[in-house]
């Protein structure tokens, strides 16, 4: 039987039973099999597992228009195998059809039982790439675009309060993108062309990002198993992520809080921004957490940053008016980032939106309190619902008379926006999708 098959099969089952996230789940099995597989096959686990998550609704309508049986009525088993099957005979050109009938069906009998095998044989032999195109046909524009782009009806009812038909469907199909690999330079430690030196020595593709300290990788496989990463020449961090700290606009010598900062992505690069002068406080609410934060900056080299185990939501007086500089990357439903985490389009729910906009209204409230007169406060999310972004900002400033919106340099460089004092970008080849928006204390 084919092993890697057989370790993305067991991936995506502990995704849905367990509720696993994506890549951790992946992560893990790869790791403990390791003794097992080469390169060759963590890249077609990687892209059945990803692939099958993301398309998962997608799959689900070819199996309904063939199967007999209901999906609930589908052992779990044979259900991921069935789309598995499906994603590789539809989606995956370089995989023979034969090969992946023949491969599933293998599974099949190993995980469940003989009629299983001849059920999942019966429903795949018929399975063509036109049962996709077909879905194109339908009628009505948010069952196709749910169907087509394999995205939850309610998520696309949310973008259509803040966009037309047509730019919800393309942001939708943005989704299943497959992500670059963009790192950030740690000037503390090198340059850009030096770095660029020593990853092609180690046959690493590497082409120009839009942000002056990033690059993107091609063939850069176990990243961050490599020398360059452990002795912290560079991060491996979205642009947009990166666009979130340059933003900040944080000076050496300054006092930064950033209040959600786990693992420390942004607050590192601020660190390096700072030059690593200065003070950067940063929280979580969970003590790993705030560990992932010094792990990052002890690799990084740096020596500013003071992480601390602390809820951003409860008001603690002896930072009242204490920073020059606030960033809130507050937590959100990550609608942004699908194409990175897309078993998110299956954990969240409408009713969510609820929870975590109470959320953010507390951190954005509670925290503005430890700014300075003239001190600026960045919001930021990676998420792309206007009931966590410019609804959060709008209450906000109706009850808080000393804060208004500070006015952003943007470099004509890097993103095309409309408004220069908030950044709503949605994800595509270049960028996660997310929400930035600077505000001054008066």
């Amino acid at each position: 039987m084919d092993i890697a098959r057989e370790i993305a099969l067991k991936t995506l089952y502990k995704i849905e039973k367990e509720e696993a996230y994506s890549n951790i789940a992946l992560d893990q099995i790869i790791k403990e099999n390791k003794n097992k597989i080469n390169e060759r096959d963590i890249g077609f686990i990687s892209e059945i597992v990803y692939g099958v998550t993301s398309w998962k609704l997608t799959l689900d309508e070819i199996i309904k228009k063939y199967s007999n049986i209901r999906l609930k009525k589908i052992s779990p088993w044979i259900l991921n195998i069935l789309r598995m099957g499906i994603y590789q005979i539809v989606f995956l050109d370089k995989v023979p059809k034969s090969a992946a009938v023949n491969e599933s069906v293998n599974l099949a009998k190993r995980y469940g039982h003989k009629a299983s095998s001849n059920f999942v044989n019966a429903i795949l032999r018929k399975v063509d790439k036109k049962d996709y195109n077909e879905l194109f046909e339908i009628n009505n524009p948010i069952e196709r675009i749910s169907k087509t782009t394999s995205m939850p009806v309610w998520m696309i009812e949310e973008l259509l309060k803040e966009n037309d038909i047509e730019k919800v469907e393309e942001i939708c199909k943005a989704s299943n993108i497959k992500p670059k690999v963009t790192i950030r330079v740690n000037k503390l430690k090198t340059n850009k062309e030096t770095l660029k030196k020593l990853l092609e020595d180690r046959n690493i593709i590497v082409h120009e990002a839009k942000l002056e300290n990033f690059l993107i990788l091609e063939k850069a496989k176990n990243i961050e198993q490599l020398d360059l990463f452990k002795e912290g020449y560079f991060t491996v961090q979205d642009e947009g992520a990166g666009f979130i700290a340059e933003i900040v606009d944080p000076k050496p010598d300054e006092v930064v809080l950033d209040a959600c900062s786990s693992p420390g992505g942004k607050t590192t690069y601020m660190a390096e921004l700072m030059k690593d002068k200065g003070k950067i406080i940063a929280w979580d609410l969970h003590p790993h957490r705030v560990k992932l934060v010094e792990e990052n900056a002890n690799r990084l080299g740096i020596h500013m940053i003071k992480a601390e185990c602390q809820d951003a939501t409860v008001y603690k007086e002896e930072y009242k008016e204490k920073f020059d500089k606030i960033l809130l990357d507050v937590p959100c439903l990550g609608i942004g980032v699908l194409k990175r985490k897309p078993d998110i389009k299956w954990k969240r729910k409408q009713e969510d939106i609820l929870e975590i906009t109470q959320i953010q209204q507390e951190i954005l409230q509670t925290c503005s309190k430890y700014l300075k007169s003239n001190g600026q406060m960045i919001y930021s999310t990676c998420s792309i619902f206007y009931e966590e972004n410019d609804k959060i900002v709008e209450k906000f400033l109706e009850k808080n008379g000393d804060f208004t919106y500070a006015k952003m340099e943007i470099p004509e460089t890097t993103y095309s926006v409309k408004n220069s004092h908030k950044i709503q970008l949605y994800q595509g080849e270049e960028t996660d999708g997310f929400f930035i928006c600077k505000l001054q204390k008066r």
